[in-house]
Parts: structure tokens; C-alpha cells; sequence
């Protein structure tokens, strides 16, 4: 297992790295290539134009960080590749390894902007990512998710990170696991407009309590799949900006359940977007930043832009 630390400086001194904006959804409504029902966007890695439009994405993301001069995270394809879904599926076992290096070889063109480019391994809660009384219990999620976890540290991600959480206590036992290998982490809640997690609990209390109860803490948290205006960040307590790190946002300002299966594209404003987002690090010191729902290059460039980084 590779250690931590070499990473950890990494983020230490980096003040902003750009994170990916959506890929699952754009690849969704490009009518290109299907996803599939339970893997989503994973099998696309074997098919040959599932693998041209998704290595497509990534470089275009990845254009717009070499451009600024910024380093940039971008997440393996396997936010549903866990064990039950990958066990009941025709493909192979190996799916989340054949993922990383999938990401590994995306990064190996990039010459001497690769060492900038830092790829994690992704996962999600088991369930509904939108409905948190489906989450498990911490040692049923700690059980559950470590076997997916294993497979991508093996692969050899440069960090762990689990993303759209409804439900803290599930958060809590995928940290359980990730921090028994020697590898850094992060953990992404969904959170509703009033600027708590899906479940009803405050960010900065779950976060402490996370952090109590881990053997190695999260190198920081995130919140992704929500507009920045949801965040109310003048309204949370200072301390939470010690930890709360990153911020992966929706293009549009609608709740969860008028989103989720739209049948048409959802995005406000672009400018007004970026400008949130780029507030959210001016003000208080969020240095991940990246798009979910309805994002693409646009949404980055603009942001990247209001930042000073182009």
C-alpha cells in the first residue's frame, strides 16, 4: 500500500485544485453510449466508444487545470461498482482495478502535467443516494463497503473518496473502513437547502462525530449533488471550515426530487454559479472545486476564470 503522507503534503500546500464536473449525467443525455441499470457508467471502460467518451470528458476537464496551472482530482467510474451490484453483474469481478487503470492510462498521456493529476478511488452509499432512512447502519456500511474499497486501493488510487451521501451514520462506517488502509480519504454528504445532510444532522455535527470515531480521520470533507446556495455557509459555525474542504455543485438550484430523473437539463446561470463557487473559496477557504448535476467544461472554465486562474 503506498503511504499517505507524500499526499497529504500534496493537499497541504496546494491553495485550489480543480475536481471533475459531471460525467455520468453527461454521458446520460449525449444518447452515445447507454449506462448501464446498475453499474451506471463502469462497463463503458470495455466498450470501445464508452471508452473514447469518457476518456473524451476527463481530458476536457483536464485541459481546463493544465490551462490554469492547477492540479486537478478526478474520481475512477465506479460509484455503483459494489459488491452486490459488481457480484450479480456479467462483468468481471476485477472491475473496479480495470477502472483505475483505465484513469491511470487517461493520466499517462499528459506528460509532465501528470504528476498534477491525482486520481481517486470512487464509492456510494449502497441505496437511494437521495433517501437517507435506506442508509446502513456504520458496521453494516463498514462490512458492506470494505470489500470495494480493497479493490481500489489495490488498483493503486492515489485516494479514497465516497460521495453522495444522504445519511451520516453510513458516512461513518465507510470511514470506519477506509482508514484501516494506509491511504488518505475524504467523505461527500448530499445536503438539502437549509445546508444540512439529507438525514436532518447538522455538517458539523456529523463531522465531529466521524471524526471521533475513526482510527485516521479524513484528510477533509466535501458536499457534492447540491447547489452552492444550499451550503448557507454565513449560517454554519466557523469551526466547520477547519474541516469542510470541497464542494462539488449542482448547475441548478432545485431540490433533490425535482432533479433527480428530470427529463430535461437543469442549469441556472453559469456566472452566478461561478461566483458562488468561487466565493466559497475567496471567504472561506473551500480549495476543492468541481461540478455534479448539470455542470460540464463550461461551468469549470467560468469558475476557473473568476478565480483568477486563466
Amino acid at each position: 500500500m503506498k503511504s499517505a503522507f507524500p499526499f497529504r503534503t500534496f493537499f497541504d500546500k496546494e491553495p485550489l485544485i480543480l475536481m471533475e464536473a459531471a460525467v455520468v449525467e453527461r454521458i446520460r443525455r449525449s444518447g452515445i453510449t447507454p449506462l448501464h441499470p446498475h453499474l451506471v457508467n463502469a462497463p463503458l471502460i470495455y466498450d470501445p466508444t464508452g471508452r473514447k467518451q469518457l476518456s473524451g470528458i476527463y481530458n476536457e476537464y483536464i485541459d481546463i487545470a493544465e490551462f490554469a496551472g492547477m492540479p486537478v482530482f478526478l474520481c475512477t467510474p465506479t460509484w455503483r461498482t459494489d459488491y452486490d451490484r459488481v457480484r450479480n453483474s456479467n462483468f468481471p469481478q476485477e472491475i473496479n482495478r480495470d477502472a483505475v487503470r483505465f484513469m491511470s492510462a487517461i493520466r499517462s498521456t499528459r506528460g509532465l502535467y501528470a504528476e498534477k493529476i491525482k486520481i481517486g478511488g470512487l464509492i456510494g452509499c449502497k441505496n437511494d443516494c437521495y433517501l437517507p432512512s435506506e442508509g446502513l447502519d456504520p458496521l453494516m456500511s463498514e462490512e458492506y463497503h470494505k470489500w470495494q474499497i480493497e479493490e481500489l486501493v489495490t488498483g493503486g488510487v492515489d485516494f479514497l473518496i465516497a460521495e453522495t451521501l444522504p445519511n451520516h451514520l453510513e458516512g461513518l462506517g465507510m470511514a470506519k473502513a477506509m482508514s484501516k488502509f494506509e491511504i488518505p480519504y475524504f467523505l461527500s454528504f448530499v445536503i438539502s437547502r437549509d445546508g444540512k445532510i439529507l438525514d436532518g444532522t447538522d455538517l458539523m455535527e456529523a463531522i465531529a462525530k466521524i471524526d471521533r470515531e475513526v482510527e485516521e480521520r479524513p484528510v477533509a470533507y466535501l458536499i457534492n449533488c447540491a447547489h452552492p446556495s444550499f451550503l448557507k455557509p454565513g449560517d454554519q459555525p466557523v469551526e466547520l471550515f477547519a474541516r469542510l474542504k470541497g464542494y462539488l455543485a449542482n448547475a441548478a438550484a432545485l431540490d433533490h426530487c425535482d432533479l433527480d430523473g428530470s427529463a430535461s437539463l437543469k442549469v441556472d446561470d453559469i456566472e452566478d454559479w461561478s461566483r458562488k463557487m468561487a466565493g466559497l473559496h475567496t471567504n472561506y477557504g473551500l480549495k476543492i472545486l468541481g461540478g455534479c448535476c448539470g455542470t460540464d467544461a463550461q461551468h469549470l472554465r467560468s469558475m476557473v476564470h473568476l478565480l483568477g486562474k486563466e
